[in-house]
């Protein structure tokens, strides 16, 4: 994806205001004038993403590894999602687990797509976005970091078993099975995850974002359909691999959801609808609000 494959959706004005001095006095309209600063779309800086994208991944895996692994809880609530699957005759988990894992090169395939794209694709969407629509930047991020964030509620609150893990399903897993290496929750790294984080999935909520983000930037066609198909796709793989239930997925579905309404109440727009490119908007807010009232003491 390059910058010939980019719509350019121009729908929104860009928001620029005069630059903030160290001379300007601190009050109700300027603290209005900061805040409004503060949510229009600037370029960012590479390496305060790096580091902001790294700090962040540390801090959540910390967070979800920290939940406790309430085993029989997790175990119920595996149960409980089972049985109200099957009432709504969707429990079909297990049938697509077995057929899947019958044709070798298909699963093992599935196992590394499980392992890698989450991250890959994720990553790659991020830079794509960073390098070419700068001015959606910020607030494409921030309906992923806020996506990821409410997830570690529902980690939390409701620890939930994967299939896998079941008791008497015969859910086959598959990374043992055909002894792929990546899944954190299988083999030999088992010990390095918390094994009851399946709720909500977060490999459906970070592909949703990956796709929707493509689908809604994208001029080519190619690209649109492939940015749909990436999350469909998703969905199979980690209901093959018996990692989640199809109801995880509507989980990571809500969670997304929740970060787009924060990065619009943030923004005041839909991210693919703020310009593609920042305007001039002077300093960095918080540079500027250092720089006056260090002028404040020295007068």
């Amino acid at each position: 994806m390059g910058e010939a494959s980019v719509k350019t959706l121009e729908t929104r004005t860009d928001v620029s205001s005069h630059p903030v001095t160290g001379h300007e006095e601190a009050g109700p309209a300027s603290d209005g004038a900061l805040l409004a600063r503060l949510r229009s779309p600037r370029r960012p800086r590479i390496w305060f993403e790096v580091l902001l994208i790294a700090v962040s991944y540390w801090t959540y895996s910390l967070i979800r590894n920290a939940v406790p692994e309430q085993k029989a809880a997790a175990l119920a609530n595996a149960d409980w999602i089972w049985s109200a699957e099957r009432a709504l005759g969707i429990a079909v988990e297990q049938s697509v687990n077995h057929s899947v894992n019958s044709v070798t090169w298909l699963i093992v395939g599935m196992n590394y797509y499980y392992a890698t794209l989450h991250f890959v694709v994720t990553i790659g969407v991020l830079v794509w976005i960073y390098r070419f629509h700068p001015g959606r930047y910020a607030a494409t991020r921030l309906v992923l970091f806020a996506t990821t964030g409410v997830a570690l509620v529902g980690y939390y609150f409701y620890p939930l078993a994967p299939p896998r893990l079941m008791n008497g399903q015969d859910f086959i897993d598959t990374v043992l099975v055909h002894h792929t290496w990546g899944s954190m929750a299988s083999g030999n790294l088992k010990h390095m995850s918390n094994q009851y984080a399946a709720m909500p999935s977060m490999h459906i909520g970070w592909s949703l974002w990956c796709g929707l983000t493509i689908f809604a930037v994208a001029s080519a066609p190619w690209a649109r359909i492939l940015g749909l198909l990436y999350p469909t796709a998703t969905l199979v793989v980690i209901v093959a691999t018996a990692n989640h239930f199809w109801l995880d997925a509507v989980g990571g579905m809500l969670c997304l959801a929740f970060g787009y309404t924060v990065s619009r109440a943030w923004f005041g727009s839909l991210p693919h609808r703020l310009p593609r490119h920042p305007g001039l908007a002077g300093p960095h807010p918080v540079t500027a609000l250092v720089h006056r009232y260090r002028a404040r003491a020295r007068s």
